[in-house]
């Protein structure tokens, strides 16, 4: 009986801590003000106050007026697909929530022709292919493209606003995100937060 009252103490002593102490100190934490932003979402909203999504999920820019984004196979995961159901075949099931690459092989032919797709794509834009505008990331998600990738479309996106491109190139430098603690990780510019950016400049040239 001892042993046993001991373990029924331990665990309510373990539930107490995990499930009502810390989570309890995460939720305190999250309210403060300098943290609020990340404990929400990080989500973005236009002037009107309109959410227009997270920082921490890309989503697919294809116009001129904005920096274009990296592919991705899952469409930043925001497609729909029907799915047959035999007693309602015109059921359509949302695919949200997903997220990977096609894990296709380098000689696969699939792969190769939607690189050189790509790539042709971009030269019809005037901009010159990174490795991040031409393959997909492995989440299909990410939010970021090399500064490279973004300089690359300095000129066109200028041109297309009727910009300085200085002022383009300072925005970009703005937005670029450096590495986690100085060392993990590779410099990337967050591309909602750049575009979104790039709608609230006034047109100077």
């Amino acid at each position: 009986m001892r042993e046993i009252g001991r373990s029924i103490r331990v665990s309510l002593a373990l539930w107490v801590l995990t499930a009502i102490l810390y989570p309890g100190v995460m939720l305190a934490v999250g309210l403060l003000p300098p943290l609020q932003f990340q404990a929400n979402g990080s989500i973005l909203k236009n002037p009107q106050g309109q959410v227009i999504g997270s920082a921490l999920i890309g989503q697919s820019f294809t116009t001129n007026r904005y920096f274009l984004s990296r592919p991705s196979t899952v469409d930043y995961s925001t497609f729909t697909q029907q799915e047959f159901n035999p007693v309602n075949p015109d059921n359509i099931i949302e695919k949200t929530g997903t997220s990977g690459a096609s894990n296709l092989a380098p000689s696969n032919p699939e792969l190769i022709k939607r690189v050189q797709l790509q790539v042709n794509n971009l030269k019809q834009l005037g901009v010159q292919p990174t490795a991040d505008l031409v393959y997909t990331s492995g989440s299909g998600l990410d939010p970021h493209i090399s500064l490279e990738a973004a300089k690359a479309q300095i000129s066109r996106v200028a041109q297309v606003r009727s910009l300085n491109p200085n002022q383009v190139e300072i925005l970009v430098n703005r937005n670029v995100d450096r590495r986690f603690l100085g060392i993990f990780g590779e410099p990337g510019v967050n591309l909602l937060k750049l575009n979104l950016a790039l709608d609230n400049l006034p047109v100077t040239r």
